[in-house]
């Protein structure tokens, strides 16, 4: 999922915004002139952000040229240089900042993504993004869990329902929630959580075809498992890091949702070099 032109464009208009701000006051000290330059990764990662890089050096200079030895979605490795650059030298150097920023943060998304859907492999657990994004990045983040392997849960408020604990106290139940649901939203996915098996039953039994499961125990969600018998997608959530997904995955929940693959960012470490 790469967000369209104009989405892109908007995230890179703002970044140069707060970098560059009314000017590059030290591009006067660099002389004119075309220049040679390569973006390289110096650690083992996996690729994210090449359109924002792009934009970046779209927007500040059109005759700049990048040339990619890779694609988003692959892996890099230590010391690999990933693009060269041409054009000119000022132009290279006020975008620069701006568009490895990019890299560093969308590469670490779609890095921390890809290890958790290794953890999984063989199960066909889907790993899953959730809300927790860093504001005015989501759609960015967003794409780079794809890049990683994983699978967008809902992308807003707008565009799915999740019934979280709050929602199910105003309305009374679980199931007059899930009854209010279903007659405003035909048609707009539903889902519901619930954090005891009790809730679970309750939640069946009115209908619920997407259950998350939070903060469920290794041998509640083998009992959730059991519960559901297959009718609804049981998605777990809450207690999930490297060292405990692949059990989690192995209780026979369907889906799991990761806040860290987005909240939780380690920059990717990269460096634009002159030729």
């Amino acid at each position: 999922m790469q967000p369209g032109a104009e989405q892109i464009a908007a995230d890179v208009r703002l970044a140069l915004q707060e970098d560059v701000g009314s000017g590059d006051l030290t591009a006067a000290l660099v002389p004119p002139g075309i220049a040679e330059a390569r973006i390289l990764c110096r650690q083992q990662a996996v690729l994210s952000g090449i359109p924002w890089a792009e934009e970046v050096f779209a927007q500040v200079d059109a005759t700049v040229d990048l040339f990619w030895h890779l694609s988003d979605g692959d892996q890099m490795e230590q010391g690999q240089v990933l693009c060269e650059i041409h054009g000119e030298a000022a132009s290279i150097l006020t975008a620069e900042r701006a568009a490895l920023n990019f890299l560093q943060t969308l590469s670490a998304t779609a890095t921390s993504t890809a290890a958790y859907v290794k953890a999984v492999a063989g199960t066909g657990v889907k790993i899953l993004d959730t809300r927790k994004t860093l504001p005015g990045l989501r759609m960015a983040q967003k794409y780079a869990v794809t890049c990683g392997g994983g699978v967008n849960h809902r992308i807003g408020l707008h565009d799915m329902v999740l019934i979280k604990e709050n929602h199910i106290a105003a309305a009374g139940s679980i199931t007059a929630v899930l009854r209010k649901a279903a007659d405003l939203y035909d048609g707009i996915p539903v889902e519901i959580e619930v954090e005891s098996l009790a809730q679970l039953q309750e939640a069946l039994e009115a209908g619920a075809r997407r259950v998350l499961l939070d903060n469920f125990g290794l041998e509640a969600l083998e009992q959730a498992v059991a519960l559901n018998a297959g009718r609804a997608r049981l998605e777990a959530s809450g207690g999930v890091d490297y060292d405990t997904v692949a059990a989690i995955a192995a209780t026979g929940v369907d889906d799991i949702s990761v806040g860290a693959l987005t909240k939780n960012v380690a920059a990717v470490d990269f460096s634009l070099l002159f030729a």
